[in-house]
């Protein structure tokens, strides 16, 4: 009889939760400021990209000019060895200047995709409490949920798209 009842109130307490889910990334793709943000960092890496190509090239039009110069035998041992330092630095320059840009493009998605990342936790868990769910999960780790389970809709509401 004791065992019935644990069931039972167990079962009660199983069917009081209520489980929803989301696809985050679907939902973020949607929105507009992720729209311009991704617009934004496309624009900035454009600029580096072509910074750091000019940069590649310059260096590559100094090697075969030392090159040439070598095999013209315009260099003497010392002069050789203070370009081969020079295009070292210069091949240096453009690594330091790789890493920096790279920085600088995840600073700046940060800094423009925060914000809206915590709009959307936001409403996620608005959503949650408004009707009554115990959880809200990721849907991508998800390998089955029922439809009705979907929450897409009412945070999308919730964020105005």
């Amino acid at each position: 009889m004791m065992l019935a009842a644990f069931f039972m109130i167990n079962m009660e307490a199983t069917e009081a939760q209520k489980y929803g889910y989301i696809s985050s990334e679907a939902l973020l793709l949607e929105m507009p400021q992720v729209k311009q943000a991704d617009a934004n960092l496309q624009t900035m890496m454009t600029q580096f990209q072509k910074k750091g190509q000019e940069m590649v090239q310059a260096l590559q039009a100094k090697e075969a000019n030392a090159l040439q110069k070598k095999e013209r035998g315009e260099l003497s041992p010392a002069e050789e060895q203070a370009l081969l330092a020079e295009l070292q630095a210069e091949g240096k320059k453009i690594q330091d200047f790789e890493a920096e840009a790279a920085d600088k493009m995840q600073k700046k998605r940060l800094e423009l995709l925060g914000p809206v990342q915590t709009q959307v936790q936001d409403a996620i868990s608005a959503v949650a409490k408004e009707n009554g769910y115990t959880m809200i999960l990721e849907a991508g780790v998800l390998l089955f949920a029922e439809e009705s389970a979907d929450v897409s809709s009412l945070v999308k509401a919730k964020l105005g798209i």
